[in-house]
């Protein structure tokens, strides 16, 4: 039995590749954040412009296990409609709409109007990023249950028309809080919000924390024992 999910030649292989990639980048991440660590102008809720910098053409995939993890948890809800926060090459993107995808063909009679067709929104403020992702969506031929908005999620977020079953945060945390805000009002009871080291970076979450926390916004929540700390929400009302 494989250790991972699959989804065919095209897509396994596409994901392959992307993995591989991304593992070559581990060493050059783990040193650049441990000689910054020993900064003590860091700040870890804000990159500087040299982090950003240092990032931009940095692959950043979310774990396989995480990607899977959220894979599962979209077919369990049977998610139609699922926001991405934090594209960068799409290797999520593509877990996510593999289950919308997975999911509109298992019931393709309630599709319902246009703009509620099965789609994962996913937000990219580097413009190459969003034009690799792009690509590897086709390759992985899913772009048809994709939306990707390149921009400042501040403004992408703004329009998510319709009820939304799964959002997945794995953004810098100081904008993770502004992202929920956004889409919060939008997600249905019994949606679940998935949110990427928040017991590695708890200090830097202590907003996205506080907005969970608040009794009004009705949600609940645990940290899941992920590498890194997975934190599981979900709307209650």
């Amino acid at each position: 039995m494989s250790e991972h999910l699959t989804f065919g030649p095209r897509i396994d292989g596409l994901l392959e590749r992307l993995y591989v990639r991304n593992a070559a980048q581990d060493e050059a991440l783990a040193a650049y954040f441990t000689e910054r660590a020993s900064d003590p102008g860091m700040n870890w809720r804000q990159f500087d412009d040299r982090t950003n910098d240092f990032l931009r053409d940095k692959l950043v995939a979310l774990d396989r296990a995480k990607a899977e993890f959220c894979y599962s948890l979209c077919r369990a809800l049977r998610a139609r409609r699922v926001v991405e926060v934090g594209t960068s090459f799409g290797v999520s993107t593509i877990f996510l709409a593999a289950a919308v995808r997975d999911t509109a063909r298992q019931d393709p009679g309630s599709d319902g109007p246009a703009d509620l067709r099965p789609i994962v929104i996913g937000t990219e403020f580097e413009t190459e990023k969003a034009t690799a992702a792009r690509l590897h969506f086709e390759e992985a031929g899913l772009s048809d249950f994709i939306e990707l908005r390149q921009g400042d999620l501040r403004e992408t977020l703004r329009d998510v028309d319709g009820p939304i079953d799964f959002v997945l945060m794995d953004i810098w945390a100081s904008m993770a809080r502004p992202a929920l805000e956004l889409v919060s009002s939008h997600l249905r009871e019994g949606a679940v919000v998935i949110c990427d080291n928040t017991e590695q970076f708890r200090e830097a979450y202590a907003d996205y924390f506080e907005f969970i926390h608040d009794r009004r916004n009705a949600f609940r929540t645990m940290t899941l024992p992920f590498e890194g700390g997975l934190e599981f929400t979900v709307r209650a009302r």
